[in-house]
């Protein structure tokens, strides 16, 4: 009995010790900077932007080694043969085998005829609202959409009109349509907005978001509608994950946004990315909703919505990707002047050399001319050479 009692104990704290080492591992302690620490950063670090196309190239191939999204991005008839075991990446020790009745629902291959020139991936943002953007939006070749976001005609001024991919989260079937166990015709009704696009869904995460997944599917082909659906490969879910994870961004899960981001870079030859600004301020440090057209919260602690921004925004530094912040494309030279003088921000979402604009009640703007040619401090800077928390006390 005495001899048992040491080894207990040790057992006990052997069993603690591993707890709080994963606990560690999963929700590492540093602090993540204010949301007006943010904004002030980005304003003093901002300079010109330009098209790095080696950054593009590597970081390209830094996704293929990985996750391949060209080939994985979507489960298919050749990648998920009969007899597949598709293991859930949202859960341990779940799996799906595929078989003769979800095997048709499946596309026989990657339908996208990559590379696609421009995309452009649209978060919800609520830096979004009275920004002007959509015009913008709709000139991409390819429009990424998450989470069935409303497009009504009150939006498109500043999201656009154009969709050719969004996602529909299990869990937005669930509440928004109850599950498709009752009346489906809401649900085919209120698809209609995004036309003849695909329907990324996560069907193999979590088990619960599988059987509302299968329904959307059959609701929409039995609708004869003009969208496909396409179910999301776990493998690639999963792949992105600890991509992003050997990168500093530790969270229960990636958002959606990060997905489409990932997405994007491994199929398109330029990305932009709009609303994509998870900050209660803005670069005037002005209150924002959290979305364009809501202010509802996500769970806490769920995605790392701050540490994600980071590593985008240092993509945009590096000319990988480019990132439109509301009415500007990171106009950081123009949030400064319009702090220092409390002008209100231009209308329009802008690109190009000179990007002050004359706002929407006429209010003068200095235009500041850009020069092509980037500073010494603004050499080609291969994506995977920066750690955004090793400046951080």
């Amino acid at each position: 009995m005495f001899l048992r009692c040491p080894r207990s104990k040790l057992s006990v704290w052997a069993a603690l010790c591993i707890l709080v080492l994963c606990w560690l591992y999963i929700y590492p302690v540093y602090r993540l900077p204010s949301d007006k620490e943010i904004v002030n950063e980005v304003l003093r670090q901002g300079q010109v932007w330009k098209k790095n196309q080696t950054g593009i190239h590597l970081f390209r191939k830094l996704l293929k080694e990985c996750c391949d999204p060209r080939k994985m991005f979507a489960v298919t008839k050749e990648n998920s043969p009969i007899g597949k075991v598709l293991w859930y990446d949202g859960e341990l020790y779940h799996s799906r085998t595929v078989n003769n009745d979800t095997y048709p629902l499946f596309v026989q291959e990657t339908p996208l005829q990559v590379p696609l020139k421009r995309c452009a991936v649209v978060g919800n943002g609520g830096v979004l609202k009275r920004s002007g953007c959509g015009r913008d939006i709709d000139r991409a070749n390819f429009v990424l959409r998450c989470n069935l976001p409303p497009l009504s005609k009150e939006y498109t001024k500043d999201v656009g009109t154009r969709t050719h991919l969004v996602t529909a989260n299990p869990s937005i079937i669930e509440k928004r349509f109850q599950n498709l166990l009752w009346s489906r015709k809401a649900f085919v009704d209120s698809m209609k907005v995004y036309g003849p696009s695909y329907v990324y869904m996560p069907a193999f995460s979590m088990k619960p978001g599988t059987e509302p997944s299968l329904r959307a599917y059959h609701t929409l082909a039995d609708s004869r509608s003009n969208q496909t659906v396409l179910f999301a490969n776990p493998d690639f879910l999963r792949s992105v994950g600890r991509f992003w994870k050997g990168r500093g961004v530790h969270a229960k899960r990636l958002s959606t946004g990060l997905f489409l981001a990932s997405l994007a870079l491994g199929l398109c030859d330029e990305v932009a990315l709009y609303g994509f600004w998870p900050f209660s301020v803005d670069l005037q440090e002005r209150p924002i909703s959290h979305h364009y057209y809501d202010n509802v919260l996500p769970f806490n602690g769920f995605h790392a919505m701050p540490e994600e921004f980071l590593q985008l925004w240092h993509l945009h530094k590096t000319g990988t990707l480019r990132m439109h912040i509301g009415s500007v494309v990171l106009n950081l030279e123009c949030a400064l002047l319009q702090r220092a003088q409390h002008m209100q921000p231009g209308s329009l979402c802008l690109i190009g050399p000179q990007d002050c604009a004359v706002d929407a009640a006429g209010a003068g703007m200095h235009m500041i001319d850009r020069a092509e040619t980037p500073t010494s401090d603004e050499a080609e800077v291969a994506p995977d050479d920066w750690n955004p928390y090793s400046a951080r006390s």
